[in-house]
């Protein structure tokens, strides 16, 4: 499998990267563990997590992913073959977004303890404050990577205006860059990131990774109507997409998975990692088949008209 390089770093990634936010979620420990052993025997080499992860479910109070992560990697001693990637700026009981020096300082410290590593690879600014300095994040930054407790950092869910307010930073004050941005982006939410901060990132040579690859599993095909809602936790957010243009999409899904003979999940996929606009999606399974879905996008060539009728059916 042919590894793909993060921006400039020398950080390679195999084309999807596993989200981390099912684990402590919707997966406890022990099935968090037989996934990403699958994960990790099918080459996939990178792991995404924040330490907000999964805070949001009753008894959780943030950390469960990344403790999980870290058992794992511990047990298998296999840390040294892992990219992991993890996300400082959420509300982790302070009652607000902290992108400030002193929280970002030791959140790190937190999410070290909890990964079980000396080190995070790649450290984003998960969601902007929107009042603290640039130069004050940035600055933190640089402490933990002059300690050696971050390899390289990124950022994800800032406005193009702090994304490219922090590149000049970085370029006019020897402060560290940016070098992975993460979007949300999929075949149906297109708009978002194609006309706000896409640009920046291939001016910059940002590598990009993307989140709600799948957009909360609509393009798995799973959703068909609002009766196919509750077939999971996450159904909930999906009723948005179930417009004229969401079922165009799912059509041209089907259409394709039936030609490859691979799942709709598969496409949806291929689609982002043949896009010159992303180094490899982020994606989360919860069962075997979610992976195998994985190694079928990894492994699926589009053609060009395959491409032109995807890019038709999503257009806005």
């Amino acid at each position: 499998m042919e590894k793909r390089k993060l921006g400039n770093t020398d950080l390679y990634t195999a084309p999807i990267v596993m989200g981390g936010n099912v684990f402590g979620w919707t997966l406890n420990e022990k099935e968090s563990f037989a996934i990403l052993d699958e994960v990790y025997s099918n080459g996939i080499n990178t792991l995404d997590t924040a330490d907000v992860y999964s805070r949001w479910a009753e008894g959780n109070e943030g950390g469960e992913s990344e403790t999980i992560i870290g058992k794992w990697m511990k047990e298998r001693g296999n840390r040294d073959s892992i990219n992991i990637i993890t996300k400082v700026g959420s509300d982790m009981g302070q009652g607000q977004k902290d992108i400030s020096e002193k929280h970002i300082l030791k959140a790190a410290d937190d999410s070290l303890r909890r990964l079980q590593t000396d080190h995070i690879d790649l450290y984003l600014t998960h969601w902007d404050d929107d009042k603290t300095p640039v130069e004050e994040t940035l600055g933190a930054y640089q402490k933990l990577i002059e300690a050696g407790k971050v390899r390289y950092i990124g950022a994800s869910n800032l406005s193009p205006e702090r994304l490219k307010a922090s590149l000049d930073a970085s370029k006019n004050q020897g402060l560290p860059r940016y070098e992975v941005f993460q979007p949300e982006y999929n075949l149906y939410d297109r708009e978002g990131y194609e006309k706000g901060v896409a640009s920046i990132c291939r001016e910059e040579g940002l590598g990009v990774i993307t989140y709600f690859s799948l957009a909360s599993g609509f393009l798995s095909g799973k959703y068909r109507s609002e009766e196919d809602l509750d077939k999971s936790t996450r159904g909930g957010g999906i009723k948005k997409y179930l417009d004229a243009r969401g079922k165009r999409i799912l059509a041209a899904l089907d259409d394709l998975s039936a030609k490859h003979n691979v799942s709709q999940a598969s496409i949806a996929l291929a689609w982002l990692i043949n896009s010159p606009l992303v180094t490899a999606p982020i994606a989360s399974g919860t069962k075997q088949k979610h992976i195998q879905a994985f190694t079928e996008a990894m492994q699926t060539s589009l053609s060009q008209e395959d491409l032109k009728q995807l890019e038709e059916a999503s257009a806005v």
